[in-house]
């Protein structure tokens, strides 16, 4: 499902939000589980509708065999949670042998519609993610990495102005006018298509089309062996760039997979890796299983190293443990493919928490002129900025990664609510981190921070009980310390606003 500006749902006393992970009964959290909350965001999405044992199941344990009495188990302990809807009855029924449905009436809240985005001063586009037309859903994951692909190799041409990977993923599976996409994203050219993967051949049609026009600038057909897929992907970006700059403009040769089980199982990892602690293990051994299938496959060591960043800073898993191996994976895709830009910022990212500024410095500025429109290159030295004290900098990154990425993943509000507060602008932090698309749980802090220095006391002590729900461990210290803090008055300010809201020191 697409949430262009989050939705959440209410029912009774409830309001639930999908995106941020939480349900609230009369504005105090319910401690519900991560498999519970899937399951009951698939019956509220749809309400009224029977919802299938296996959709549900698919819903709350995706890829994985389960038995269907944890289905049972689940429906149950939701059910126990609700307690009766208002007519006595309950929120969840059974349909018998069929599946279960939600019966009581819902709300959707959504947030306002945007306003359309400028265009940009050189060419702009979108890759639109490609249609599986295979009748394997295997398949679905192939069509993904060639999405992925095409996005990631038009990025690092300097000429062009590419939207992100998590903006145009927004439109998977929605049937859209062109124009309304290419005026939601502020780009002028749209490039779609379709994929098709069997029997060891791979067929891909695309086209790029000016949406100012709708006229098709190119369109062209591959019918190839299916080791030629990489060869084929430089083919349709070198076509495009073509198209949109009058020559080909090659930058350096990327790292290819020389294992196709290995592209395969990378693609579905890093779908897994912030969902949740289970997923994120699921990914890991994914993405092990592709390192010992293709050691030299640079991709994998940069996504391995980011989940185990993932399994410390969001999951709380143990600090030391996971920082070092995430380095040392990181370095591994460096040395590599010293050509690739995410494993460059990834490896700056985890720099600078090792407080080794000077190299974490040199290896953004070299992601940054590798690929200038990586937009996760500008949301994390964002953040890195602010801590060093370079506020407005900082404020400076992460706009222009919200203009790549313009349906970006939640730590980007995140990162923008924390720039705000640093720069003293509460109100506009505090708009910010009350976004449906903010994921409420980590950015709640900034949040109490903020409303706490506007004399809103009651306020942040109400955001900081919904934050220790889920991080009964926190400590202002031990965060200060674990920071990659560089300028002493900013590290103050924080604090300051940490204890007024009334943070465990």
């Amino acid at each position: 499902m697409r949430r262009m500006q989050g939705s959440r749902f209410a029912f009774g006393p409830f309001v639930l939000d999908p995106g941020a992970g939480t349900l609230l009964r009369n504005d105090d959290p319910v401690a519900v589980g991560y498999r519970g909350l899937k399951l009951l965001s698939a019956l509220v999405g749809r309400p009224g509708e029977i919802l299938g044992k296996a959709e549900l199941m698919d819903a709350a344990w995706p890829g994985m065999a389960v038995e269907e009495g944890n289905l049972t188990v689940q429906i149950a302990q939701l059910r126990k949670l609700l307690g009766p809807a208002a007519d006595g009855g309950e929120w969840i029924s059974t349909v018998p042998r069929v599946g279960y449905r939600f019966t009581g009436p819902i709300e959707q809240l959504d947030s306002a519609k945007r306003k359309p985005l400028p265009l940009p001063g050189k060419p702009s586009i979108a890759v639109l993610p490609f249609v599986n037309v295979s009748n394997d859903p295997e398949q679905e994951s192939f069509a993904d990495g060639l999405t992925e692909d095409l996005i990631t190799d038009l990025s690092r041409i300097s000429g062009l102005f590419v939207i992100a990977r998590n903006s145009a993923f927004a439109y998977k599976g929605k049937a859209m006018d062109v124009r309304a996409i290419a005026e939601e994203l502020g780009v002028r050219y749209l490039l779609e298509g379709s994929a098709r993967r069997a029997a060891g051949r791979v067929r891909i049609n695309a086209q790029l089309v000016d949406a100012a026009s709708g006229e098709h600038l190119w369109a062209e057909r591959f019918d190839r062996s299916l080791e030629d897929i990489f060869a084929v992907q430089d083919e349709v970006t070198g076509k495009i760039v073509e198209a949109l700059l009058g020559r080909l403009r090659a930058p350096p040769p990327r790292n290819r997979p020389k294992n196709l089980e290995a592209y395969d199982l990378c693609v579905r990892a890093r779908k897994l890796i912030d969902d949740s602690p289970q997923t994120a293990r699921e990914a890991h051994l994914m993405l092990t299983r592709a390192v010992s299938l293709d050691p030299e496959y640079a991709e994998a060591y940069r996504w391995l190293a980011m989940n185990h960043w993932t399994r410390w800073v969001h999951w709380g898993e143990p600090i030391e443990t996971h920082r070092s191996i995430a380095l040392e994976l990181a370095r591994k895709a460096v040395a590599i493919d010293a050509h690739d830009a995410g494993c460059r910022w990834v490896l700056a990212n985890l720099l600078a928490y090792e407080r080794s500024f000077a190299e974490a410095d040199a290896e953004f500025a070299r992601a940054i002129e590798l690929d200038p429109n990586e937009a996760d290159t500008w949301a994390t030295l964002s953040d890195i900025a602010v801590l060093a004290g370079r506020v407005e900098e900082g404020l400076e990154h992460i706009r222009k990664a919200l203009r790549l990425n313009p349906f970006p993943a939640s730590w980007y509000y995140l990162t923008l609510g924390q720039a705000q507060y640093a720069a003293r602008e509460y109100e506009a932090a505090v708009e910010t981190l009350r976004r449906d698309e903010t994921y409420r749980t980590s950015s709640r802090r900034f949040l109490a921070a903020s409303l706490a220095q506007l004399g809103r006391l009651d306020e942040a002590r109400a955001e900081v009980e919904l934050f220790l729900v889920a991080n009964p461990h926190f400590s202002t210290r031990r965060w200060a310390a674990t920071e990659p803090f560089r300028n002493m008055a900013t590290l103050g300010h924080f604090v300051d606003g940490f204890r007024k809201a009334g943070l465990p020191d």
